[in-house]
């Protein structure tokens, strides 16, 4: 059985904190959806922020939903280097000891001291996916992106296990870009 995921690019975004969100935009705000994501309960809200490094800035950057535990602010490292903040490659979540910017909404501006990374490429599986393609939770797998005159093998892409998530690979547009990856295209795992 050929061993087929769904290649999802994912583009610079910002998870925020309760307390970060409300210093950006006020005393009680809420997140407003503008769009579900593909992960079950994941959202791109209609608020975005700018994002300030050393040598520059994106001046509207969405925020993800819902909020979260730790800010994390997720950039390719194209983005990271043209704006001047360090982005480990890490999995999401691992923030510490990574980089860091600021962060400017429309009614205030938090200094991140860490949490800016550059997100390793992985594939979100359910514990049935995961038994289907016998693959494990944190297992490194190789996925093959046939794309018209940009073929590409990604080496090290992790599989995340959990029965929240939705089958899907996820890589950042620099690895969309090289891949010519296209909306619907799937990925064999090798």
């Amino acid at each position: 059985m050929k061993k087929e995921v769904l290649v999802e690019t994912s583009a610079r975004h910002v998870h925020v904190t309760k307390e970060t969100l409300e210093i950006l935009f006020g005393a009680g705000y809420e997140l407003t959806k503008k769009k579900d994501l593909s992960q079950p309960g994941q959202f791109a809200s209609n608020e975005r922020v700018a994002v300030i490094g050393s040598k520059g800035q994106f001046p509207a950057v969405s925020i993800l939903g819902p909020v979260r535990p730790e800010n994390q602010v997720e950039l390719s490292l194209t983005d990271a280097r043209s704006i001047g903040v360090d982005a480990p490659v890490r999995e999401s979540g691992d923030v510490a000891g990574s980089g860091k910017c600021k962060l400017v909404g429309p009614c205030g501006e938090v200094e991140i001291d860490c949490g800016v990374i550059s997100a390793k490429r992985h594939i979100h599986a359910t514990p049935e996916d995961a038994e289907k393609y016998g693959l494990e939770d944190k297992q490194i797998v190789s996925v093959k992106i046939d794309s018209d005159g940009r073929k590409l093998i990604f080496d090290d892409v992790i599989v995340r296990v959990s029965p929240k998530y939705a089958w899907a690979m996820h890589i950042d547009t620099d690895e969309s870009n090289a891949a010519m990856v296209k909306p619907g295209m799937m990925g064999e795992i090798l």
